[in-house]
């Protein structure tokens, strides 16, 4: 999953992005709120974290151009204003959650979880495709009941589809949301993790779907 992540204040932007990061998420990251409005309307994210007193732009005016603009990506807004005019008027603007400083990480990161579940349909932290289970809040991947150790771009790649099961997700899909903005977009890498993690896993949970990209989707069972 691709996140990003829309605060002035250099340390508490760079002290979440490294919270997401070690979570498993990709994170791009702005500091302005012209810039995290041309990278919220350029960028297909999964999520955006967003506080409201933004140079340049404010947070409110970035969700009602988003929204304007058919952005449906979750949006979490993060921001000192504890009043209840200001969320009430981020509501109405398009935010799907509000969350007042001071706080803390943990609860961050649950709410984006839920998020992310709502809106690709699911209502636990936990996402079963066969014999394959994955806990979003704790990042366990386990197989007919075996813990399997994923690196941190299996996870991501595995997380995506699973999130996404029965939709054919292209290489292009996967690349725009489980990487920031310096991957290298021209690499093979994709391929190279999908294998990686079919190996792991000792099952055909991610199918390819031959000139349109991958799949996942149960086993279809021996007979």
């Amino acid at each position: 999953m691709r996140l990003l992540v829309v605060e002035d204040d250099r340390d508490l932007n760079r002290q979440i992005v490294s919270a997401l990061e070690m979570a498993g998420y990709a994170v791009d990251r702005a500091l302005d709120g012209e810039e995290g409005q041309y990278l919220g309307e350029t960028e297909p994210y999964d999520a955006v974290v967003l506080d409201l007193g933004l140079p340049k732009m404010d947070g409110a005016s970035i969700i009602t151009s988003w929204r304007s603009a058919g952005k449906t990506m979750p949006i979490l807004v993060l921001t000192a204003r504890d009043r209840w005019s200001d969320k009430v008027n981020a509501f109405d603007a398009g935010a799907d959650d509000y969350v007042t400083k001071p706080f803390h990480l943990e609860e961050l990161l649950a709410r984006l979880r839920a998020l992310l579940r709502r809106a690709t349909g699911h209502a636990t932290s936990e996402l079963v495709c066969g014999p394959v289970k994955l806990d979003t809040r704790s990042g366990r991947v386990v197989v007919d009941g075996a813990a399997v150790r994923l690196t941190s771009h299996e996870y991501r790649l595995l997380s995506y589809l699973m999130h996404h099961e029965g939709r054919i997700v292209s290489r292009a899909e996967l690349i725009e949301h489980l990487y920031d903005q310096d991957f290298d977009r021209d690499s093979n890498t994709v391929e190279v993790f999908v294998g990686r993690i079919r190996r792991k896993l000792g099952c055909d949970l991610i199918q390819t779907v031959r000139g349109l990209g991958y799949m996942a989707a149960p086993p279809a069972e021996k007979a």
